[in-house]
């Protein structure tokens, strides 16, 4: 089977780890479908540009085209890196996308496809930044009855992250 992308990478949200529940159900996913998995440590980086950073130097020596699979903050930093990378779609979930102070920072310029999974109980990024950058874009967006970690929801994530990479090819 031929694919469009060659490996998923992972970014992991503020407050969480490289390994976390959420990462490790689905990088199985994806090593399911045969797809190389890279997720990228930021622990100890709290400035999102700098992971930014961190993640286009990953992701520059990796095998492209890639899919970019983020979480909270990370969700941002995929989104920021899509376009550098060129970036064959994105899983993003509870992105941290118009957050006071940083609205100016959420990315604009994505052209691949995204998907976005959201809680509505989220009191750390509310549901609806995640809907309003998924109406700007036409992204995918599945609002799921759950809190910002969605860790109660990774079953379902999971089956929405296989569908997804089956959509792509």
């Amino acid at each position: 089977m031929q694919r469009s992308f060659h490996t998923v990478v992972f970014s992991h949200g503020k407050e969480s780890g490289p390994w976390g529940s959420k990462i490790t159900a689905l990088a199985a996913v994806a090593r399911e479908r045969g797809t190389a998995v890279e997720s990228v440590d930021y622990q100890g980086i709290e400035d999102a540009r700098v992971r930014v950073e961190k993640l286009l130097a990953v992701g520059r020596g990796l095998r492209g085209p890639l899919v970019l699979v983020g979480s909270s903050m990370g969700g941002h930093v995929s989104a920021a890196a899509a376009a550098p990378l060129g970036a064959r779609a994105l899983f993003l979930m509870a992105p941290a996308f118009y957050m006071p102070g940083f609205e100016a920072h959420t990315p604009r310029d994505v052209s691949c496809p995204a998907t976005i999974v959201h809680g509505w109980n989220d009191d750390i990024v509310p549901v609806a930044n995640s809907i309003r950058w998924a109406g700007e874009r036409r992204a995918a967006l599945h609002v799921l009855d759950s809190d910002h970690r969605l860790n109660d929801r990774i079953g379902e994530i999971a089956v929405l992250f296989r569908e997804f990479l089956i959509a792509l090819g």
